[in-house]
């Protein structure tokens, strides 16, 4: 991204849900998230049981959701990065924890050799965008209509000050209001975002 200008417009573009936004940005992030993934992965039997490029998926599907609803405030390119990290290390903390209270013997999990996960493609494939539509529409459907209100006004770059003097309140609870529905819907879709940033 050349300024702040062109960031924010990109960010407009990735909560309108424009396709073409969505594979840049994965184009750009996504190694740095994987890398992320690999490196919070130390343990060699919980990377047996968990995919980096699952966890990535995972982690991006939360992201374009919660961005989509517009609960992020980003300004710049670095703390989009920091921001994708920091629900990478989430969802991993959150699968190993899973793992381990589960009694799970790791050693007897096959995961996808090495070479095999490699074969995955990590551009979006139709499949993949129709997918990330469908979980959209799943999350726009379990929101109320009052929390589907803020999404929809955040979707449209309104600010919290502007929402909370729209339909009431402060601007706080109108972005714990949101945050706190994208945590019980999600949660229920089991995206794994379990305080997610």
């Amino acid at each position: 991204m050349a300024d702040d200008t062109t960031f924010a417009e990109f960010l407009r573009r990735i909560r309108a849900g424009d396709e073409q936004a969505a594979a840049e940005l994965v184009r750009r992030y996504e190694a740095a998230v994987r890398l992320a993934i690999r490196m919070r992965l130390g343990d060699a039997r919980l990377r047996r049981v968990l995919d980096s490029m699952d966890v990535c998926q995972s982690v991006l599907a939360s992201f374009f959701v919660r961005a989509a609803a517009g609960q992020y405030d980003l300004e710049r390119p670095d703390q989009l990065v920091r921001l994708l990290v920091a629900i990478a290390r989430n969802k991993v903390a959150y699968q190993a924890r899973r793992h381990r209270a589960g009694n799970r013997d790791l050693r007897r999990d096959d995961g996808l050799e090495a070479g095999a996960r490699e074969l995955i493609g990590a551009e979006p494939t139709p499949s993949r965008v129709a997918s990330g539509r469908e979980l959209l529409a799943e999350v726009r459907r379990r929101l109320t209509p009052e929390e589907l209100r803020v999404a929809d006004l955040r979707a449209e770059g309104r600010g919290w000050a502007e929402i909370a003097a729209a339909l009431g309140g402060t601007v706080e609870a109108r972005r714990k209001q949101l945050a706190r529905a994208l945590d019980r819907v999600t949660s229920q879709l089991d995206l794994g975002d379990h305080g997610d940033e």
